[in-house]
């Protein structure tokens, strides 16, 4: 008795090119040529390699493109820049970590009685600052409520609505 198998081929839809919008396709091209067959991409960049070269860069290829398929459009061109899986991986890490502090740092925000008003509110507007660029919106609403909440404890009576 002969086994039959079947192969099913399973392939992405190629993304295509609109007009004004090149760098988004441009990448996003390259991702679909480096996860379908690496090969073809690196004959159009590089040339030929070595069997060994061409599968240890084909695994960081795919690992990486994997990485960025990941994200949305608003961060693709941004971690872009990094060429290999690691540092990418790494960049992401980074960022998350970064975004989580920063948001610690927001929530349990306070200030001694040391502090300038001015130099309390520049503080959390720094902080608010970098939270939204990493992408983390704060209300001005929030923003306020926190600045309130930070005086210190003697400063509660000129404070108090």
């Amino acid at each position: 008795m002969e086994l039959e198998t079947t192969q099913t081929i399973t392939t992405a839809k190629l993304p295509m090119l609109k007009q004004g919008n090149y760098k988004m396709w441009r990448l996003r091209i390259e991702q679909y040529f480096e996860v379908q067959d690496y090969a073809l991409w690196d004959v159009i960049k590089n040339g030929p390699v070595t069997t060994k070269e061409k599968a240890e860069k084909n695994n960081d290829v795919k690992a990486r493109s994997m990485l960025l398929m990941a994200l949305s459009n608003e961060h693709l061109i941004t971690f872009n820049q990094y060429k290999d899986a690691k540092s990418l991986f790494v960049v992401i890490e980074t960022k998350k970590t970064q975004k989580t502090l920063l948001k610690q740092m927001y929530e349990n925000f306070s200030a001694t009685s040391t502090y300038s008003f001015d130099s309390i509110f520049n503080s959390l507007q720094k902080i608010g600052c970098q939270l939204v660029v990493l992408g983390k919106f704060i209300s001005q609403e929030a923003l306020n409520l926190n600045f309130l909440r930070s005086f210190p404890y003697e400063w509660n009576t000129h404070v108090v609505v």
